[in-house]
């Protein structure tokens, strides 16, 4: 008759559960996203090419579509797969995710059994008594009126947000970062080959010197000025060896291998790259940038968190229920009056505790208030990256295309300056000047094509990276 009665009393117990929580509210303010001023277009963008939409927009594209050098894109997918800053970040989204299983089973009831043995001894009355075996079941629930742990859990969720957001923005600065690398490197490569170039031909012509010296037809200081030219092709040949093998050990890092040779693709002015971006609507950075969208969700968890903090002001309901039996014997258990039930609820007001809660309250609104100025400042940021990259990227071609221009007038007035001093019309001198103007701006050339790159790089990353 008791475990029937006890059994009714569970069914009440469950049903004012039910009843509380459906009756219950959420307090503390409800997430909206704050208004941010959007400009109608990027500054820097090509003034014949107007925002296109999102779908369209370069950020859309896929980093195998942006980057199309199969060597690069093998570079890319090793280093999304063993960089350590990427293998950290997958551990972090697991952390969130255990983090948000403990918020949410703050919604539930706890279940606990327990058994126990006790040896009772009554003197004088008794030599001895029996030993007495218990065993029960205690149940507790916490009702979530005020919702504390609804609101817990909307917190838990968008730091698991966050922290996939925290994740992608990993992944974009990881391939822009391996992609800016290797057309470093790639540039490097072709100045080093051109000054290796420099050094054969240089040595040729300290060669011929030294011969119309001991001839007669030359004086010592064209031999010197020879020299000159050589001694400078080698010193640039020492230097970028020296840098190149340091960028590749850089490049080896961000692919979680030791340091060591990376394999080289297509030469650096045949990468393909598109000259006019599309960059899309600016509207579409709040859901293109993954730090925009990181900042939102920690602010939509620093926006609950008040929930959480504002429910302790309010009374709390615990309900609890203990089932159990007691007996000497284990063959007695569950029979009769050896089993014992209670069940039974209050309400728990907070009335003083020294401005713990109140500050905590205090607290969280401070930091709900300081993540929305994140937020606004990450928004803001993200245009301001944009608007840079698109006027980098666009004048990084410009200035490439004027160094080539240079360059290739620099070029003739060596070759002609060789053909003049061969006819007896000029001195060394000028062979002198104009080769080391025509070296320099040679390697001036290969960086400028290399900074272009790397401006195709660092628009792709302003833009949203294409991380979904």
């Amino acid at each position: 008759m008791e475990r029937t009665d006890f059994m009714m009393r569970t069914r009440t117990l469950s049903a004012i559960m039910l009843l509380l929580s459906l009756c219950g509210c959420k307090v503390g303010p409800n997430y909206q996203r704050p208004a941010v001023d959007v400009p109608g277009q990027y500054r820097g963008l090509a003034p014949n090419l107007p925002p296109q939409p999102p779908n369209d927009s370069f950020a859309q594209m896929q980093w195998q579509s942006v980057f199309q050098d199969k060597v690069l894109q093998e570079l890319i997918a090793e280093s999304l797969k063993n960089n350590y800053d990427m293998r950290i970040a997958a551990v972090h989204i697991l952390e969130a995710q255990a983090a948000l299983g403990v918020a949410r089973a703050g919604q539930l009831p706890t279940l606990s059994g327990s058994f126990g043995v006790q040896n009772v001894r009554q003197e004088p009355t008794a030599a001895g008594s029996p030993t007495i075996d218990t065993a029960g079941l205690q149940f507790n629930y916490l009702v979530d009126f005020w919702g504390q742990f609804r609101r817990a859990t909307e917190s838990a969720r968008a730091s698991l947000l966050a922290t996939s957001y925290a994740r992608n923005l990993v992944q974009t600065t990881l391939i822009a970062s391996v992609a800016s690398t290797y057309f470093q490197l790639r540039g490097m490569d072709a100045e080093l080959e051109f000054s290796r170039q420099s050094v054969l031909a240089d040595r040729e012509s300290q060669r011929i010197n030294e011969i119309n010296f001991k001839g007669g037809e030359y004086a010592i200081t064209d031999v010197y000025q020879a020299q000159l030219l050589v001694q400078q092709a080698e010193a640039e040949v020492i230097t970028l060896d020296q840098t190149i093998q340091q960028t590749e050990n850089a490049l080896s890092i961000l692919l979680g291998r030791n340091p060591g040779p990376i394999l080289r693709g297509l030469a650096l002015t045949d990468e393909p790259h598109l000259t006019e971006v599309p960059a899309g609507l600016p509207s579409a950075i709040l859901e293109r940038r993954p730090d925009v969208r990181q900042a939102e969700e920690s602010l939509v968890a620093a926006n609950a968190n008040i929930g959480v903090a504002k429910a302790a002001f309010f009374p709390q309901i615990p309900l609890t229920a203990t089932f159990g039996a007691a007996s000497t014997a284990l063959t007695s258990f569950l029979q009769g009056p050896a089993t014992f039930w209670t069940i039974g609820g209050e309400l728990a007001q907070p009335l003083y505790a020294g401005g713990a809660i109140t500050n905590r309250y205090r607290l969280a609104k401070a930091q709900r208030d300081e993540a929305e100025l994140d937020y606004r400042q990450t928004v803001q940021q993200a245009f301001e990256d944009v608007s840079n990259s698109l006027i980098g990227y666009t004048q990084a071609q410009k200035y490439r295309a004027k160094i080539e221009e240079q360059t290739a007038t620099y070029k003739e007035t060596s070759r002609l300056a060789s053909v003049r001093f061969k006819g007896g019309a000029t001195s060394f001198l000028e062979v002198l000047t104009t080769q080391q103007q025509y070296f320099t701006s040679e390697l001036n050339l290969q960086q400028a094509w290399s900074a272009e790159l790397q401006g195709y790089v660092a628009l792709y990353q302003a833009l949203g990276g294409g991380w979904q």
